[in-house]
């Protein structure tokens, strides 16, 4: 339109750097960081800390858009490095603070990180990971090693090998002039972090976000959980899990407070909840699950304190849990995301007139991933071949897809993985889903865990859905089981209430779930476990259930129709 302008005074590159900025200027008394006890720190000291870490990478030759690695577990460091990182005009790559040796050592030589920042309680296994980088003759990043523990456990002897210690280089960086520490970016969509998918193998997918998405992602987060001014938030979800969901930097958009906890157990959580007044925490349904299996002297309840909101995505949360945890005294958000979307990128959002369901029934609501958030231009539910949108009918299945400014940048080095993932204009996540009549989707399941067993297609989710129903199943995970007649058949495996002291008699579970499913749904093999195999992120990791149940074999059928009659297969540890 004729007379106007893109000018500085009417435009800047967005950038979570700026909620720091304003942080500390609305809330410079606030605590932003606190851990047990042992560290207590302002806005105002944060800002601080990060302008002299900006300032000691740029000592360190960081350049912009250099990678810089994060190794570490929710320790107050990780929050001070996603602005400190940013601000010297790098990008931050936090890693899997479960990997082994071999996959790190692949991750640092495929970002080509200049610096990693390591936890001392990682230290063993970094250490091992720069060795194997040596070998490969590529270029070890600089370590500098965290040395806060929040723990009662002794610190491990100094490496002789470290190449700077965390709070001796920011103190070397005191000295420098922070007006020159800051590296705006001068454009919007320069990267500000690298991400690799969960799962990853030799062959890594690395997500790249920009400083927009990541800006509209942290908004768009703080409006999902309902943060008002000054929330307090525990740090339940890992901070290397898509920038835990893009809160280390929303957080302080509001002024908040960030209680870190190295490790995530009931007792933890009720502790915290207690001692610090947290107002909101996130993570996987099987956090949930934990919590409201604890016992009764771990599941403490402040008196006269409001609502704890929780955020929880990964997986469809069982109903009976969102119930539980309604009487528990947590309100409960189910979003759904990927690490291609920054994280939570629908949420089922929540009508008024559902308030007066029985409690099942807006549980079974709830377990639905919903519609896009605000900042999302569009989800959908579609068929991948001919790219039309199902029917709003509940049994259609289509593929999940978005499209928005919070989609990935792109996948690092991999311009045709990001081309197959962003074709014809939508980010094909890979899940398959429903879209019901109120045009809410509810996911069926990943296109590679659907188990097709004579040419039906059987949702795990449902069947997972029915099993934890049982009264005595606390946890319950299913995947397909070779058959050559059917191709494969369910294979259920279950952890039972009580450490699996619980008894069930052979058939009760399969009778159970034929009661409530059609007869080719239910599972034709049952095991019990002690625990099941599950990411740093709380998802259960079924390729790990799928090799245990492809090394069963193949159920043998008695006839062409008739199967040999299977039952609980014994009790394992995984």
């Amino acid at each position: 339109m004729e007379g106007a302008v893109l000018c500085a005074a009417n435009h800047a590159p967005l950038t979570p750097i700026s909620f720091l900025e304003r942080a500390a200027l609305v809330y410079p008394d606030r605590p932003a960081i606190v851990a047990s006890g042992m560290v207590a720190r302002t806005w105002r000291e944060t800002r601080a800390r990060c302008l002299r870490l900006a300032a000691a990478l740029a000592g360190l030759g960081v350049q912009r858009h250099d990678v810089v690695a994060v190794f570490a577990q929710n320790i107050p460091a990780v929050c001070e490095l996603h602005f400190g990182v940013p601000m010297a005009g790098a990008v931050i790559c936090t890693l899997n603070a479960r990997l082994d040796a071999a996959m790190a050592s692949i991750l640092l030589r495929h970002s080509e990180a200049k610096v990693i920042f390591i936890d001392r309680s990682l230290l063993g296994v970094a250490q091992e990971a720069l060795r194997l980088v040596s070998e490969a003759q590529a270029r070890p990043p600089v370590l500098v090693l965290i040395s806060e523990l929040l723990d009662d456990e002794p610190p491990p002897p100094p490496p002789d090998d470290a190449d700077y210690e965390y709070e001796r280089l920011l103190m070397s960086a005191a000295g420098l002039s922070p007006d020159l520490a800051i590296r705006w970016p001068s454009d919007e969509n320069e990267p500000i972090a690298l991400n690799y998918t969960s799962g990853t193998t030799s062959r890594p997918k690395g997500v790249i976000y920009s400083h927009r998405g990541a800006y509209l992602s942290s908004l768009a987060a703080v409006i999902l959980n309902s943060m008002a001014e000054t929330p307090v938030y525990l740090w339940t979800v890992p901070m290397f899990h898509c920038n835990g969901w893009c809160l280390a930097w929303g957080v302080a958009a509001q002024g908040g407070t960030n209680v870190c906890v190295r490790r995530v157990t009931a007792t933890t959580i009720f502790d915290s909840v207690a001692r610090h007044g947290v107002t909101h925490m996130g993570g996987a349904p099987t956090m949930l699950t934990m919590m409201t299996n604890a016992t009764t002297e771990e599941q403490q309840r402040p008196v006269g304190r409001r609502r704890v909101t929780v955020m929880t995505g990964g997986a469809p949360p069982p109903p009976q849990v969102l119930v539980r945890m309604e009487e528990l005294g947590f309100l409960v958000i189910h979003s759904y995301g990927l690490t291609e979307t920054y994280g939570p990128a629908t949420v089922c959002t929540w009508r008024p007139e559902w308030d007066a369901l029985p409690a099942e029934e807006r549980a079974r609501i709830k377990s639905r991933q919903g519609l896009h958030h605000l900042v999302v231009e569009a989800v959908d539910v579609k068929d991948p071949a001919t790219m039309r949108s199902v029917p709003a009918d509940g049994r259609t299945v289509g593929e999940v897809m978005l499209r928005g400014n919070t989609v990935m940048s792109g996948y690092y080095k991999d311009g045709a993985a990001t081309a197959e993932a962003l074709a014809d204009g939508w980010f094909r996540s890979g899940d398959l889903a429903v879209r019901e009549e109120d045009g809410y989707i509810k996911i069926r399941d990943r296109s590679k865990d659907i188990i097709i067993s004579g040419g039906e297609n059987i949702s795990t989710i449902e069947v997972e859905a029915v099993l934890f129903s049982h009264p005595a199943v606390e946890e319950a995970a299913v995947v397909g089981r070779p058959d050559e007649y059917w191709g494969e058949t369910p294979c259920a495996f279950v952890k039972l209430r009580g450490g699996g002291v619980a008894k069930l008699e052979e058939e009760e579970l399969r009778a159970f779930c034929r009661a409530r499913l059609p007869r080719y749904m239910a599972p034709r093999t049952v095991v019990v476990v002690e625990e099941l195999p599950k990411t740093a992120t709380g998802k259960v990791q079924k390729p790990v259930l799928r090799e245990r149940a492809k090394a069963m074999g193949s159920l043998l059928a008695a006839s062409s129709s008739k199967r040999v009659p299977t039952g609980i297969a014994g009790r394992n540890k995984l």
